[in-house]
């Protein structure tokens, strides 16, 4: 794993090797294990590396054919082994051992169509000296980000926004409506991000750059079969063994490393599940690491040591409290490069350092399985909400709603016409292509009554599920409910925030890789031809998943409710060392000169949490969403330097074996 960046002049122009040098330091928490760039004429390639394959032999950028074809490539390539051998048989030489390799090679034999035999998560950049052009792509699901933006003096990419600010002639600016669709959707929509004129290749996407015209061109989508299929008992159990294989092989080949792998055990059925899958094929005592919460509602600790114990690895936790949330706070932000509307990433990149202290470059993680198999509340939430609409009189119905969030503490309390208006559930919202996410959409959007009058106005005429709804593919109008939410979980928020804020950027600020068997693009396909029954019986979310965990994971994980990862939000920033940061980020100045929230309001914000009266998600996600606007304002616009440092130590960690 490691980080990528580069540009190409125009023509007359030659590359400047001291900013491809200083556009690749700027990535050096990606890659600290070396820097390397690669000058050919106006071309620039620059790469800092984080060695985990052929430790020796694997420097970039790496060239083949006397540098007819050149490349910088962040990720990895799983089935790197597989193709390798087979580029052998056909007369291919190698002089490595690495998977960067092997892209090249294939890349020479089938040109762009390479990356349909990939199994993996990339992003890379190669650049093609007889075509004279620049090959970019990335991975199916979006595990690894690459943006990419357009100057005066030529094109320019990197796997972070801030190698590219190293290079003057990009703008720093705000793209007021990727600031709205975070505030509506939690990310920006691919392809764009939250600065202006600097886009993201799209996941499923590679481009060509030939001539100074970039075309995008996309390789793999997410498709969905119509739900008529079986879902019999002994069509289940059949399932069942083929998702237990797929899903063994998918774990076994991201194994592969010359550097000792661990895992994430998070105490819920997925990432104990990889864990046991691992010490399956290992056959060793595998070391896992977990947060452990000092608040007792966000708290899942017990769970992590039962799984520990019963799959007899080697346990870490760390513990995590308000004041070790709002300290790594901006730093988180520095490394997600856009704002958030939870604490949640702050936690893991405070796991992520904990790994990295304990020796490790790479950890086997749970990610994706909910998207995939239909484990998130939302899915059940829409599944009741369709329930209770053929009954709008029902007051029996509504109570579901009640039993799916018991940590919502405000749901509890309020009448069934009150979560009528809040759920969505009357005609119109019934029959909406999005009624999945229209809940948890007006409730983000809410949010953008903090706006100032004046940026309002700038985005006046604008609407970003507009926008969504012109990208989404034919037919989707016409699919189940709980397809659309699939898909729309899948396809934008995993790749724009879960696998962003709170995965890779979290993870590679401490030069730590995750690796994701649930989203081998196999299990994904195979999960995407599931009968709906087999991912959701009645509301028993994740069916199948939960028949190939029999035996080989705890009873009690398997069947406890599902409790979504979260972390201490607003209050966390009024705790001691938050030293000062509400203050200084929000007072009335500050957030006048910024000009994107009204001064009155959010100092009003501010006094609710101060006196005790803020409650619910909306206040949460306010004080959130603006505090990490104006730390990203003031890192990245106002006080941009290129360096900072991995997230800051908690103090309290502790080793448990069992």
């Amino acid at each position: 794993m490691c980080g990528i960046s580069g540009f190409i002049n125009r023509e007359g122009i030659r590359a400047d090797a001291a900013l491809a040098e200083a556009m690749a330091t700027t990535l050096v928490h990606r890659g600290p294990d070396g820097i390397g760039v690669h000058i050919e004429g106006n071309v620039a390639l620059a790469h800092a590396r984080l060695s985990i394959i052929d430790l020796a032999g694997g420097g970039q950028p790496m060239q083949i054919d006397g540098g007819r074809l050149s490349i910088t490539f962040n990720g990895e390539i799983f089935n790197y082994l597989e193709l390798r051998e087979e580029l052998i048989k056909n007369g291919r030489r190698f002089a490595t051992r690495s998977d960067t390799e092997v892209i090249l090679h294939l890349y020479d034999e089938h040109g762009p169509d390479c990356v349909h035999y990939l199994n993996g998560q990339w992003a890379f950049a190669i650049w093609d000296r007889q075509r004279q052009h620049l090959f970019l792509s990335r991975d199916r699901m979006g595990v690894r980000p690459l943006y990419y933006t357009f100057t005066d003096r030529g094109f320019v990419f990197a796997s972070e926004v801030k190698a590219m600010f190293a290079d003057p002639e990009v703008a720093r600016e705000i793209d007021v409506e990727a600031l709205d669709q975070i505030f509506t959707f939690w990310c920006p929509l691919p392809s764009r991000s939250f600065f202006k004129g600097v886009r993201q290749l799209p996941p499923g996407h590679s481009a060509i750059l030939k001539d100074g015209t970039l075309e995008l061109r996309r390789y793999w989508k997410l498709e969905y079969e119509p739900d008529d299929h079986d879902a019999s008992p002994k069509v289940t159990e059949r399932a069942t063994e083929e998702l237990l294989n797929l899903l063994l092989d998918a774990t076994r080949i991201r194994l592969r490393a010359d550097v000792p792998v661990g895992a994430y055990l998070s105490g819920g059925i997925d990432s104990t599940l990889t864990t046991a899958l691992i010490a399956r094929i290992a056959g060793h005592r595998l070391r896992t690491f977990s947060i452990a919460f000092e608040d007792a509602e966000y708290d899942e600790s017990s769970y992590q040591l039962e799984a520990s114990a019963f799959l007899g690895t080697q346990h870490s936790q760390i513990r995590c409290s308000y004041d070790d949330i709002a300290r790594v706070f901006p730093d988180v932000l520095w490394h997600a490069e856009q704002p958030v509307l939870r604490t949640a990433p702050a936690p893991l990149c405070l796991l992520s350092k904990l790994v990295r202290d304990s020796g490790f470059k790479v950890v086997v993680t749970g990610e994706g399985s909910d998207e995939i198999f239909g484990g998130y509340d939302i899915y059940k939430e829409a599944k009741i909400r369709q329930f209770w609409g053929k009954d709008l009189e029902s007051r029996l119905r509504p109570l579901l709603l009640k039993r799916l969030y018991p940590y919502m503490k405000n749901i509890q309390s309020q009448s069934p016409e009150y979560l009528k208006r809040f759920f969505h559930v009357g005609p119109a919202e019934l029959a909406s292509p999005f009624f999945s996410h229209l809940p948890r959409w007006t409730v983000t959007s809410r949010l953008k009554s903090f706006f100032t009058d004046e940026l309002a106005f700038s985005l006046k005429g604008y609407d970003a599920t507009s926008e969504l709804e012109a990208e989404l593919p034919a037919g989707f109008a016409q699919w189940n409910s709980f397809i659309q939410a699939q898909y729309l979980e899948t396809a934008y928020l995993l790749p724009g925030y879960i696998l962003s804020s709170q995965g890779d950027r979290v993870a590679m600020a401490n030069s730590v890789e995750g690796r994701y068997p649930f989203l081998d693009y196999r299990v994904v396909q195979f999960a995407a031809k599931l009968p709906i029954a087999m991912k959701m019986k009645v509301l028993n979310e994740k069916y199948l998943l939960k028949k190939v965990a029999e035996g080989l994971i705890p009873p009690s994980i398997i069947q406890r409710h599902k409790q979504p990862y979260r972390a201490p939000d607003g209050k966390s920033f009024f705790s001691a060392a938050a030293d000062g940061m509400v203050e200084q980020m929000l007072s009335p100045e500050v957030t006048s000169t910024m000009g994107l929230f009204k001064p009155a309001a959010v100092s009003r914000l501010v006094q609710k949490f101060r006196s005790g009266s803020a409650i619910g998600a909306k206040d949460n996600m306010a004080l959130v969403g603006i505090l990490s606007t104006a730390i990203s304002v003031d890192k990245f616009i106002n006080r941009f330097t290129g360096r900072q440092q991995p997230c800051k130590q908690s103090h309290k960690s502790y080793a448990i074996s069992s």
